[in-house]
């Protein structure tokens, strides 16, 4: 089994969103579907363009509070290296 911690935005420079999860597909589906009442639905934070991938539960819950710490600056730019067009790689996830 693997865990991940991603990022979510509502657009390019927008609202961002970090959480950690056991199944990526099933949690961008609902992010996108807006099927989790919370920030996400609110906010319409639902194009995945960042996720890393871990072995333990625990290794991406630290990553995520690791990551939520950060400034806005770090994130962005996190996001620009391994995704420089912004594309939802929600359709990478099998």
């Amino acid at each position: 089994m693997s865990f991940y911690t991603y990022i979510v935005a509502s657009r390019r420079n927008g609202t961002l969103y970090i959480g950690s999860t056991d199944n990526l597909s099933r949690r961008s589906w609902e992010n996108r579907e807006k099927q989790r009442p919370g920030f996400t639905a609110k906010y319409n934070v639902s194009v995945l363009v960042h996720y890393e991938v871990f072995e333990t539960r625990e290794g991406a819950f630290r990553r995520e509070r690791r990551m939520k710490k950060w400034n806005r600056a770090w994130k962005l730019e996190l996001i620009e290296r391994f995704n420089p067009g912004w594309v939802d790689r929600a359709g990478e996830l099998v």
